[in-house]
């Protein structure tokens, strides 16, 4: 029995109508779709006055993990400015740290932050906890320079779509658990969050073609989680696990009506107030995964992107020097 479905936003089902949608995500699917071209990241940054820099810091095993840090190019570095600490989408499995770098790069031009994104390892090549630990070790370098990258340190924001969504989740609770660093608030775009994809929105996006379906949410944490069992998989991995959820900086929260992760989202969001804590949550009606991602200029898509910088904009502390 076919499951019933939202309707997708008029506007984005008329755009969609035009992408092809991949039937199913397999290790050949999963190199062809690697080989294709990065996002150019320089036609971004071509009408923007933005300083570029490159760094490379020690995963905790000693690997390198490229970082891009971009900056105003006319931040005086006497007045801090606050950071995105960007996590990328991909389902774990693809993407770079220039994927959806056009959002954080939205909050560089309205607020004058400081975008760092992280290029964190893949799976299936990376496992277990070493894609949330890359991460976190970018996280605490920038941290450790905030001075010299003229960030203030108390308006640090862990921010992420997708995969990179459950990442900054995973970070988020990392950085709460061992102390350090202090995070301002954590913006999370239709996080990816917890590999039992066993709700009702997980069910309804199954047995077909689509922008991320049931399936390839499978395949993603399989590739992610190899030959661990449930009880195995931490936490920081799968973040719909904790069992707690206090204790976290405020949080914003966004994802589809008509997509694969709508219920899990919301369930992170709720399980936040329970605890105590302060989160915004937004079910974009008729939106699919991904959406304002791909088409930003849908109508529905310029709004979601307005709104989360408009939260960010009520929440970012002042400037702790001033």
């Amino acid at each position: 029995m076919t499951t019933a479905r939202p309707d997708l936003d008029p506007e984005l089902h008329e755009l969609l109508a035009d992408m092809p949608l991949m039937p199913q995500l397999t290790p050949e699917v999963l190199a062809h779709l690697r080989q294709l071209p990065s996002t150019p990241v320089d036609s971004l940054l071509a009408h923007r006055s933005v300083d570029r820099r490159e760094i490379t810091v020690p995963a905790k095993d000693g690997a390198p993990i490229p970082l891009s840090v971009f900056s105003p190019a006319n931040n005086d570095r006497t007045t801090a400015a606050p950071c995105i600490y960007w996590m990328h989408g991909g389902g774990m499995v693809m993407g770079d740290r220039f994927s959806q770098i056009d959002i954080p790069l939205e909050w560089l031009d309205e607020f004058g932050a400081v975008v760092v994104s992280v290029d964190y390892r893949l799976a299936p090549e990376a496992t277990g906890t070493a894609l949330v630990d890359d991460c976190y070790q970018g996280l605490l370098w920038v941290a450790e320079h905030s001075a010299e990258l003229g960030i203030d340190p108390a308006r640090i924001v862990v921010a992420g779509a997708s995969a990179g969504g459950g990442l900054a989740a995973g970070v988020t609770l990392l950085a709460r658990d061992l102390g350090t660093p202090a995070i301002a608030a954590q913006v999370l775009i239709g996080p990816m969050l917890d590999h039992r994809n066993t709700s009702a929105s997980s069910r309804q996006y199954s047995d077909g073609p689509g922008v991320w379906t049931r399936e390839m949410n499978e395949f993603g944490w399989r590739c992610v989680l190899g030959d661990l069992t449930d009880d195995q998989v931490p936490a920081y991995v799968s973040p719909a696990l904790a069992d707690d959820l206090s204790g976290l900086p405020t949080t914003y929260i966004d994802t589809g009506s008509a997509e694969v992760f709508r219920d899990e989202d919301a369930d992170y969001a709720i399980r936040i107030w329970a605890a105590g804590g302060q989160a915004e949550l937004h079910v974009w009606a008729g939106g699919f995964h991904g959406f304002d991602a791909l088409y930003p200029q849908a109508h529905i898509s310029a709004t979601a992107r307005r709104t989360r910088t408009d939260w960010l904009a009520r929440v970012l502390p002042p400037n702790s020097a001033a």
